[in-house]
């Protein structure tokens, strides 16, 4: 089992500022690499507490790039629907040079509507324009004289500068939120998977891993083992009292900030986006007590969040990577850290074998 950092910053001003947001996640992402972890990833979200603090991902990762030497660098992910290919397939081109390799892109399509409202695009033409950017971002940096005539853009030949580091270009990732067909479209194209189980049953997170894995291995890829990334927001005490404290106080924080972020949901029918009108009401009705107990979220001590990670290992496989939120925005620098701290002391080690 692999672990890596993400940041989701669930924050507003009134409780922490961004540029104390930035300086204490980027002191996390040195303390991550000095501890071994994998991968540092963020999210790509706008003009809310819910993410708005990372309009771009590629912005910090650059800064993250800048004070590291070995982690990876993920996003989590870039909406492709709403940039030009171009401008998008140059932009992580120029980090994956300055990183010199170390950078995986995630491509998700968005689900917010108020978003896509933002931008001027329909919710109905999210797959399309997904598929359609991460296809053209592919093209622009493996070949040359570049011609594209899609639905939404036209453009041509070109020649991408600079071309990427990697070499055909950076690994690519697919965010999916429920959907198992799309989890098996991305293993037949040979991209690695994005999870989160905190909006799916764990029958269905199992059902989605398995038809990625199954439709990757019936490709016949040359690289020999899937990509699957999980993600958990983990809370770590020295006592279970004080770690069920803490998750209480910030899922709540983060579950008022994404109700508000989400209600437009309820309103939504678009066929890109099936059953999401009813994900307004799954926000409302979570519990911290019944995520817990489907190890959704990592909370507990030392032991107990150990004990969890064996039940997900078991769950999904042992080579999973498991992505690791331990300051979900406004958490206090030095509670943030102590959780960090303790899962470096007293979990990473029991899984060095699998890493």
């Amino acid at each position: 089992m692999e672990f890596g950092i993400n940041f989701f910053p669930v924050v507003d001003p009134a409780s922490k500022g961004p540029a104390q947001y930035y300086e204490e996640s980027l002191r996390l992402v040195e303390a991550a690499e000095a501890a071994g972890f994998a991968h540092v990833q963020t999210v790509e979200h706008y003009c809310s507490p819910y993410g708005g603090y990372s309009p771009d991902p590629v912005l910090f990762l650059t800064a993250a790039a800048m004070r590291t030497s070995r982690i990876r660098l993920i996003t989590g992910a870039v909406i492709a629907a709403f940039e030009h290919p171009v401008k998008l397939a140059s932009r992580l081109a120029v980090l994956d040079n300055l990183s010199r390799g170390r950078l995986d892109v995630g491509f998700g399509r968005g689900f917010l509507p108020r978003e896509f409202e933002l931008f001027g695009f329909s919710m109905d033409e999210s797959r399309a324009r997904f598929q359609e950017g991460i296809e053209a971002c592919r093209r622009l940096w493996s070949e040359t004289d570049v011609v594209w005539d899609g639905k939404f853009h036209s453009f041509g030949p070109v020649t991408l500068q600079p071309r990427p580091y990697s070499t055909p270009h950076p690994r690519v990732y697919v965010a999916s939120a429920s959907t198992p067909d799309s989890c098996a479209a991305a293993g037949r194209e040979g991209y690695g998977v994005q999870v989160v189980p905190s909006v799916v049953s764990v029958d269905r997170l199992q059902e989605m891993v398995r038809r990625y894995r199954d439709a990757w291995a019936e490709a016949g890829h040359a690289e020999p083992a899937p990509r699957v990334q999980i993600k958990y927001t983990c809370y770590v005490a020295d006592d279970r009292e004080t770690a069920m404290t803490v998750a209480d106080t910030w899922e709540r924080n983060y579950i008022a900030m994404m109700a508000r972020e989400v209600a437009a949901l309820a309103e939504v029918r678009s066929a890109d986006y099936p059953g999401y009108e009813t994900f307004a009401d799954k926000v409302k009705k979570y519990s911290l007590g019944k995520a817990l107990a489907d190890n959704k979220v990592l909370v507990g001590t030392p032991a107990e969040v150990t004990a969890q990670l064996e039940t997900i290992a078991r769950w999904f496989g042992p080579d999973i990577s498991v992505s690791l939120q331990f300051n979900p925005g406004a958490m206090p620098e030095a509670q943030s850290r102590r959780s960090f701290d303790l899962f470096v002391r007293d979990v990473m080690p029991k899984f060095a074998e699998t890493a």
